[in-house]
């Protein structure tokens, strides 16, 4: 299917009205019961934390938000999905291999009509976590 029809298909015409003026989403907070593990995986392919507050706290900045996860004494995070957002294909390939050589695991990079036609980069982290990473593709097909 092209993208004009994808549109067509998919799209709600005339869109309706936000109820709000969003302007992004600050972040996403997860919270792990493996927690030293999992510091050490995100640490392994996203760098040091930017954010550390005591023993159970720590923060990425990715774009204009933050990753953020937290000690849990309840289990892991279920049923839960993050996204990315890079600004190439060749980004969001290096990004999900990064992933999966620190242990995650993925299927091959394909293309795909989302919101736009994006580079679709499916990782599942070791501890239960699904991490999608999109880059834009081309509008004209």
């Amino acid at each position: 299917m092209d993208y004009k029809s994808y549109i067509a298909k998919s799209f709600i015409n005339p869109a309706p009205e936000p109820r709000y003026n969003f302007s992004g989403v600050f972040g996403v907070s997860l919270y792990y019961e493996n927690y030293d593990a999992v510091i050490k995986y995100y640490e392994q392919v996203l760098g040091p934390p930017a954010y550390i507050e005591g023993d159970g706290t720590r923060g990425w900045r990715i774009g204009a938000g933050w990753l953020t996860l937290f000690q849990s004494e309840e289990g892991n995070p279920s049923n839960v999905g993050v996204t990315f957002v890079v600004e190439t294909p060749a980004e969001a390939e290096a990004l999900q291999r990064a992933f999966i050589e620190a242990g995650g695991a993925g299927p091959d990079p394909s293309d795909e009509l989302m919101y736009e036609p994006v580079r679709f980069c499916l990782v599942n982290d070791p501890f239960g976590t699904e991490i999608l990473i999109v880059s834009p593709l081309e509008k004209g097909s």
